[in-house]
């Protein structure tokens, strides 16, 4: 018994000893460190929204002291506290809120919509590691946010946002709702990996908000996933084509009324008409038969006949030509 005691001991110390080599193997090894940082994004997993920093007298981008573009985080949603985030493979409808348009953000906001510079964003194409991902919230003051440097963009995919509005002398009218498009890998290429993505305005004429310095920026994102760089096809005209939709309601109408025709034939039509051929079988008499209806005028050998207007049978008979009289032919 003690034997088999010491034995599971040796076991237990053999494998606790192996699990704690193993650990100080993987926190020691670089490359499955690597492995692990270059993973996929799993459904649902949170990407942040980086853009393109801006001077507000040129709208010319702004670099680092190494002459680096320089990202600063999208402007915090009211909705969630937060930066605007994608969430992977989740297509839904994002309010995004941005609380006060400050004077720089308003002159920004002048250039996008006129197209003077582009809102220029990006998304990590696969989850960003640790010390990345800090600097895309970075708050160094309350003027001035660190972001991801230029020389890290071969970890991103690119997202423009077109914004369409108005410009006007004293406001903006921008075109507040956002169609905002992304492409992941196939999964036999690279699974979980953003391949493209882009976002633009929507019916900026009709759907749009009027902006002054200090007011609020309500924004609206329809986000839409796609699971290959390849578009679906989503036009199919205005007319003049015969859509499978028709097919089924002219195939359905057309059924419906032969049932209605031939239930009406069975249960209405039909019916009526057997009774009515009935009645006449019943009341109409024979040819010879009846009771006082016409015969016919039948001649005999000596020179007399039925009349016309009598019956040879149960109403009786008559000689000549007018009714029961006996008359004789020259």
């Amino acid at each position: 018994m003690c034997s088999v005691s010491s034995s599971w001991r040796l076991v237990l110390l053999a494998l606790s000893t192996f699990c704690i080599a193993l650990s100080r193997a993987v926190r020691g090894q670089e490359p499955l460190k690597i492995v692990e940082e270059g993973r996929g994004y799993n459904p649902g997993e949170p990407i942040p929204v980086s853009c393109l920093n801006r001077t507000i007298d040129t709208g010319e981008h702004i670099t680092d002291a190494s002459g680096q573009l320089q990202y600063i985080p999208f402007p915090v949603c009211n909705e969630t506290g937060r930066p605007l985030e994608l969430h992977f493979g989740i297509e839904a409808d994002l309010n995004c809120t941005i609380d006060f348009v400050s004077d720089e953000f308003f002159h920004l906001l002048e250039f996008y919509i006129h197209n003077d510079a582009p809102l220029s964003c990006r998304i990590p194409s696969r989850p960003l590691p640790p010390s990345v991902l800090e600097r895309e919230y970075r708050v160094s003051d309350e003027s001035t946010q660190e972001g991801a440097l230029g020389t890290q963009s071969t970890l991103y995919t690119p997202l423009v946002v077109a914004l369409s509005g108005t410009l006007q002398l004293s406001h903006l009218h921008v075109g507040n709702s956002v169609n905002l498009l992304v492409h992941a890998a196939p999964k036999s290429v690279a699974k979980g990996t953003v391949d493209a993505a882009t976002a633009y305005s929507v019916a900026s004429h009709s759907r749009n908000t009027k902006i002054t310095i200090g007011d609020p920026l309500p924004l609206s994102f329809s986000v839409r996933w796609y699971p290959s760089t390849t578009l679906p096809p989503g036009w199919s005209g205005y007319g003049g084509h015969i859509y499978t939709s028709t097919l089924l309601y002219c195939l359905l109408s057309a059924g419906a009324s032969a049932a209605v025709c031939v239930a009406y034939f069975r249960g209405v039509d039909l019916p009526r008409r057997l009774k009515r051929y009935t009645t006449e079988r019943m009341n109409g008499g024979g040819r010879f038969g009846g009771g006082g209806g016409g015969g016919y005028g039948l001649p005999f050998a000596n020179g007399r006949g039925v009349g016309a207007g009598s019956s040879y049978g149960l109403g009786g008979y008559g000689y000549g030509g007018g009714g029961g009289t006996t008359g004789k032919r020259d």
